[in-house]
């Protein structure tokens, strides 16, 4: 697994870390995360969740037949939970070292406004 997830794949696993689920679910569940701004299609979904199989942060929980189709739920694993720790803590880290550097521009910019010394 690569050391930074891409935005689909944090999604995906940030969906799981709550309950396992469906196909369709996660694409609404990752649809409703990010706010309307990235929408899953089928064919991208499955083939993540095949890497993320692949990799073992996700597993198969259970299937059902619905419909006269088969439901397959997913599962974060136990590695799939450290992974999206630790990718959960490295972009902590960087939205704070963002936010003190933009606390101390808008600062600096605040002291020149007041007639400081810039």
């Amino acid at each position: 697994m690569p050391e930074v997830l891409r935005e689909p794949t944090f999604l995906i696993l940030t969906a799981l870390a709550r309950e396992p689920m469906h196909g369709y679910g996660l694409i609404s569940e990752v649809s409703t995360l990010s706010a309307g701004r990235l929408t899953l299609r089928p064919g991208t979904l499955y083939g993540a969740l095949d890497r993320l199989g692949d990799d073992g942060l996700i597993a198969t929980d259970r299937e059902e037949i619905v419909d006269g189709r088969l439901r397959r739920y997913y599962r974060l694993t136990d590695d799939g939970e450290s992974v999206l720790r630790a990718e959960t803590e490295r972009m902590r880290l960087n939205v704070q070292a963002a936010s003190q550097r933009l606390r101390a521009r808008e600062q600096a910019a605040t002291t020149r406004l007041a007639g400081g010394v810039a």
